[in-house]
């Protein structure tokens, strides 16, 4: 298991179906996957990212681009309430 800093993909799934991002005129960042946008950043957050992933490696690219689109985190991770149902929380 990985933490924070030293993400894994331990079932190969953004390396066979990776993110791909394209910076806009305004500064904005529009990430896509499988050739269809997911998620468009804006403002600081999109000053941060293009900053991050210019310093990334491939790998941690992929891993900066599913924490940005929000598609990193199904609900399995330690300290996650989603498969609790909202009576027992």
């Amino acid at each position: 298991m990985a933490g924070r800093n030293g993400a894994s993909d331990e079932r190969g799934r953004l390396a066979a179906d990776p993110f791909d991002y394209r910076v806009t005129k305004q500064g904005g960042v529009i990430v896509s996957r499988g050739g269809r946008p997911v998620m468009t950043v804006g403002g600081r957050d999109a000053a941060r990212l293009i900053a991050a992933l210019q310093a990334a490696d491939d790998e941690h690219a992929q891993h900066l681009l599913a924490r940005a689109s929000g598609n990193y985190r199904r609900g399995t991770e330690r300290g996650s309430t989603a498969a609790v149902p909202p009576e027992s929380r």
